[in-house]
C-alpha cells in the first residue's frame, strides 16, 4: 500500500482571491514504513504574500524569486503521487488548492480525485476526539510526539509529523523508520511490533499437583452453578475432539 503524506503552504487563505501555492512536501509511505523518496519544492507563485502568512510559515517573496513555477514541476509533481492514497490534514485547503493550480494549466490536468484518494486526518481525528481540539499541534501533544522543532509551519516537516500522528492514530507504529534502520534501547520500545529475531517465551506447564487442585477447583463451580460451568463444559467438549 502507497500512502503519501503531503501539506503545503499558500500566500493566503482562500485560492479564489488569487492566492497561491509556494511550497508542497511530501513524505512516502509503503506498507506504513518511511521509504525516503519524498518530494519537496518552493515555488514561485507570481504574487505578494500576505503579510499574514508568512507569519506563519516565514517564507518571503525575496526567497522565492529564484524558484521555479507550479507548471515547470506539475508533471513531475502529479506522477509523485498519482495512484497513491493521500494523507493530508485539513484535506479540502491543501486539496482546493491544488485543483486550483491544475485548472490555471488550461485543461492539461483533471481534478486531483481522478489520480488520488484522499483520507482526511482532521474529520479522522475529530471522530476519535469528538469536542476536543484536533490541530496537528494538539494531536502531538495528545499521541506524545515529538514537535518541538517546529517553530514555523513547513510542508516537509508538517508531513512528517503527520506521517507520525497517523500511524498512531490508526493504531500502527509510532515511530518512523526507513527501510534498514533500527533503534535500541528505550526507543525500540515505541514500536508497536514483536521482534522476529526474540528468543522463544519460555512456556511453564502446570504440575499433578496444580492440575488436581484446578479440577478440584471446577467440580466445586459445577456442583455450585447446577451444572453449568463454562470451563468444564468446554473442556469436555475438547476432549471429545481430541
Amino acid at each position: 500500500m502507497r500512502q503519501i503524506v503531503l501539506d503545503t503552504e499558500t500566500t493566503g487563505l482562500e485560492p479564489e482571491q488569487g492566492h497561491r501555492i509556494i511550497e508542497i512536501g511530501c513524505v512516502e509511505m509503503v506498507n506504513r514504513r518511511l521509504t525516503g523518496n519524498n518530494f519537496h519544492q518552493y515555488i514561485q507563485p507570481d504574487r505578494k504574500i500576505d503579510p499574514a502568512a508568512i507569519e506563519i510559515h516565514g517564507i518571503n517573496n525575496e526567497f522565492l524569486e529564484d524558484k521555479p513555477r507550479f507548471d515547470d514541476l506539475v508533471t513531475d509533481f502529479m506522477e509523485y503521487i498519482s495512484g497513491a492514497e493521500l494523507i493530508i490534514h485539513n484535506a479540502p485547503f491543501d486539496v482546493g488548492f491544488i485543483n486550483h493550480e491544475l485548472k490555471r494549466l488550461d485543461g492539461a490536468w483533471r481534478d486531483l480525485s481522478n489520480y488520488c484518494s484522499v483520507i482526511d486526518t482532521l474529520v479522522m481525528a475529530k471522530k476519535l476526539h469528538p469536542g476536543q481540539r484536533n490541530s496537528l499541534d494538539a494531536l502531538c501533544k495528545r499521541y506524545e510526539i515529538d514537535n518541538s522543532h517546529r517553530e514555523l509551519h513547513g510542508a516537509l516537516l508538517d508531513s512528517e509529523i503527520l506521517a507520525e500522528v497517523y500511524l498512531a492514530m490508526t493504531g500502527g507504529q509510532t515511530m518512523l523508520l526507513l527501510d534498514g534502520q533500527s533503534m535500541e534501547g528505550g526507543e525500540a520500545a515505541a514500536i508497536r511490533r514483536l521482534d522476529v529475531n526474540r528468543l522463544p517465551l519460555k512456556v511453564l506447564k502446570a504440575n499433578d499437583e496444580e492440575l488436581m487442585s484446578h479440577q478440584a477447583r471446577l467440580d466445586a463451580i459445577e456442583a455450585a452453578s447446577g451444572g453449568n460451568c463454562l470451563w468444564q463444559a468446554s473442556e469436555k467438549v475438547n476432549q471429545k475432539k481430541i
